[in-house]
């Protein structure tokens, strides 16, 4: 175990076990999992002082004393059940994550569902995993949680142990930004992944992808493969997960396995065997592979009877009508192929449907002249190194699709696009005719490769990582507790604000503050929840409540204007009066606005994805979709463009959270908190907001008001809450204590008139 105390364990967590239960006979029997994940970690597991948790199986066949004896075994295993229902992995397996995610995330849209089902189901589920993991948690534990199925996990937890180390890894591929944003759900998933501390991907193309979605839907700052999101900065890393080479290289060197690879090549007689080893899934390729090999057979009549395709399909997910039918097909393509071209003797293509023990494998591996491994987009496809572990010998040939993740590494396969059925037919002829100098040139350089990153180096460098950020977080911890401006808990701000019975006057940022950032502006209207909590706020006696936004009154008026509080628009600029709804204007002078708005026009026609936010004495250019890297270099070269022709004029540029404004300097938050403060100096001003702009009223607050500065950075505020949630639960803990608080008075609300220093 890399770098972890003797004391400190590992809880492993996915959605399978790495063994099965299951009934036989009327006994309980527990065997090993089939998968990708169970196969490759179950060395690590049983090895390391891990625990494991996950669904065991199908448990609800079980009777009481069934269960009692599995989860005693299991025990023995170190592994914790979580138990799910028919009906539960029906929703949140085989509906959403399987129906949903999976044909999403390997970019086949066409098969998403009309009616998505099993979103509420696939929360429940995520919901026990986290209960289990916080149940079984240690302090010092490390958390690594697996793959798709779980993606709302990491955030579960983080709510229930903040100072966790949680690690999580995605096995399938992260789409485009453009195919992610299909997603109805895409803000819940990239905020349960980004719960963690430590996010793993097979290859840097998802890295990348992920970093574009966390940007554009979340509206995150991403940096050096980091993203920062409430406060935290999470690690988004590249870590090609490998097999075990060790086992797979003694295993095919077997007398009995060697035995039964030479009786596969005399049973094929002069046929040159071509293997391929999947999951019975659409992503896999195998229809569009059969078509190539057809196509082969038809333009190389000369093959006929002297190659053989040997296809293994394991059945993958039964029980789904779309499997079964999508098997008929296969099988259907398999048995036309061989009615056209089997000879006496000799079928073209021997058909496997059943999941092979290793043994077996091996054999097949080490009897191929080719091992033609093509999905149409697979995470990493670990059946290419089994391929290349299984061959001592140094000889055979990969083809090898360019959309598996291992392609990134085994670049000395010949890559094909699976989509080009001719182009396959070109690579299994050309590797039938490989040199064998070149072959084993080839075999070499990626047995080395497959040998160097093995299953055991992932682990290592997945958990070492793990580990560093872990100890980064706890340093961070440190310096903010030393810091003048540490990081507080909901509680302790609503603590500072109840130290006496003093009126309250609530002044809240909007964007970033009540609610989270977003890719465009129109996006950002408030939810049920945040309404809610600032009606409840705004109609307690002795309280009043007031947002102040560089929105343009028109968007606070619409999704704000029904509440009884104080609205103040574009900084300050309008402030709309409790008691009467007028809105009030402050003198500013703007005769510098049409030349910044030309500058910035010009520079959004320049950038894609940015865009222009006009306001009545301001423009704001917002560049949430650009590429991150584009948008910082863009954004700054935009503020000294604008600084520079500006100068001299009472425009003041300020750069926010990926957005560049320019308004008058004479207008700014400060000049509302001053009025309020003045309006009822009875009242104790409360003061939060997570930007540039919200520093200039925390430095016009008066002495004891309490001021709260939203996420990481300097700031003049005297506490700091790391996110709108932590505001929320800010805002509904006030409410609650208030509302059980005592009064004999209400104060009036000699704020009414709003009215700002030079309002008119």
């Amino acid at each position: 175990m890399p770098d972890v105390s003797p004391s400190q364990r590992v809880l492993l967590v996915s959605n399978r076990l790495p063994v099965s239960v299951r009934i036989e006979q009327g006994r309980l029997v527990v065997e090993r999992s089939a998968g990708g994940l169970a196969t490759g970690f179950s060395g690590y597991h049983s090895r390391s002082g891990s625990v494991w948790i996950g669904w065991p199986g199908e448990t609800w066949r079980l009777n009481p004393e069934q269960l009692g004896d599995m989860r005693a075994q299991l025990a023995d295993l170190r592994a914790v059940p979580i138990e799910l229902t028919a009906a539960e992995v029906q929703r949140y397996y085989d509906g959403f994550s399987n129906g949903v995610l999976w044909p999403l995330f390997h970019y086949d849209m066409n098969r998403l569902p009309m009616n998505a089902e099993g979103w509420s189901t696939y929360k429940r589920v995520n919901q026990r995993f986290a209960d289990a993991i916080v149940k079984q948690y240690r302090s010092g534990d490390l958390i690594w949680i697996h793959d798709y199925q779980l993606a709302l996990v990491p955030d579960m937890v983080r709510r229930q142990l903040p100072d966790a180390a949680i690690g999580f890894f995605l096995h399938v591929p992260f789409p485009s930004g453009e195919v992610f944003r299909l997603l109805p759900w895409r803000r819940e998933l990239l905020e349960g992944m980004l719960g963690a501390s430590l996010v793993g991907f097979h290859t840097v193309s998802y890295v990348l992808h992920f970093l574009t979605s966390a940007a554009n839907v979340l509206g995150c700052e991403t940096r050096a493969g980091r993203v920062e999101l409430n406060g935290r900065s999470i690690r988004v890393g590249t870590f090609p997960m490998g097999i075990d080479f060790a086992e797979y290289d003694s295993l095919a060197s077997r007398p009995d396995v060697l035995a039964e690879a030479d009786r596969l090549r005399d049973s094929a007689g002069k046929a040159a065997l071509i293997v391929s080893v999947d999951r019975l899934d659409y992503t896999k390729g195998i229809p569009r592979r059969l078509f190539a090999f057809e196509r082969l057979l038809e333009r190389y009549p000369r093959l006929r009877g002297r190659v053989s395709l040997i296809q293994v399909a394991a059945p993958s997910r039964v029980a789904v009508r779309e499997y079964q039918d999508f098997r008929r097909g296969v099988d259907e393509i398999v048995g036309r192929i061989n009615g056209r071209f089997a000879s006496l003797g000799h079928d073209p293509i021997h058909y496997i449907s059943q999941s092979l023990p290793s043994e077996r494998l091996a054999a097949i591996y080490r009897a191929a002249t080719i091992a033609l491994v093509t999905p149409l987009r697979d995470g990493m496809n670990l059946v290419a190194k089994e391929f290349v572990a299984s061959r001592p010998d140094g000889d055979g040939v990969l083809i090898l699709s360019e959309f598996a993740g291992a392609a990134a590494e085994l670049t000395d396969a010949t890559l094909v696009n699976p989509y080009d059925v001719d182009g396959v037919v070109a690579a299994i002829r050309d590797a039938l005719v490989m040199p064998e100098p070149e072959r084993r040139m080839r075999m070499s350089r990626m047995r080395e490769r497959v040998r160097t990153q093995d299953v055991g180096r992932w682990s290592h460098d997945f958990i070492s990582a793990l580990v560093t950020e872990s100890r980064r977080a706890q340093a961070g911890r440190r310096r903010a507790a030393a810091a003048a401006v540490p990081a507080d808990q909901p509680s302790d701000v609503v603590a500072a604000v109840l130290e006496d019975d003093r009126p309250l006057t609530l002044l809240l940022d909007y964007d970033g503050t009540l609610v989270g950032l977003r890719p465009s502006p129109d996006e950002a209207s408030p939810d049920s929840e945040i309404l809610k909590l600032l009606a409840g706020l705004a109609i307690l006696p002795g309280v009043t409540v007031h947002v102040i936004s560089g929105r343009r009154r028109d968007d606070l008026v619409l999704w704000l204007g029904a509440l009884p509080i104080g609205l103040h628009a574009e900084h300050g600029l309008w402030s709309r009066e409790l008691d009467s709804g007028r809105w009030r204007h402050r003198d500013v002078r703007t005769a510098w606005l049409e030349q910044a708005r030309r500058l910035m026009v010009s520079q959004t026609e320049a950038v894609e994805g940015s865009h222009l936010e006009d306001k009545e004495a301001s423009v704001a250019w917002h560049y949430r979709m650009v590429p991150p890297e584009v948008g910082r270099r863009e954004s700054a070269a935009l503020t000294r463009k604008l600084r520079r022709e500006l100068a001299g004029t009472s425009a003041a540029v300020l750069r926010g959270h990926m957005v560049v404004e320019v308004r008058d300097a004479g207008v700014n938050k400060g000049l509302v908190a001053r009025d309020l403060a003045a309006a009822n100096p009875r009242a104790r001003l409360v003061a939060v907001g997570d930007d540039l702009t919200d520093e200039d009223m925390f430095r016009a607050a008066p002495a004891d008001a309490v001021t709260v500065h939203v996420g990481t950075g300097q700031t003049a505020a005297r506490m700091r809450l790391l996110g709108p949630d932590q505001v929320r639960r800010f805002l509904a803990e006030l409410e609650e204590r208030l509302t059980e608080r005592p009064r004999t008075e209400e104060p009036g609300r000699t704020e009414s008139a709003v009215e700002t220093g030079g309002a008119r």
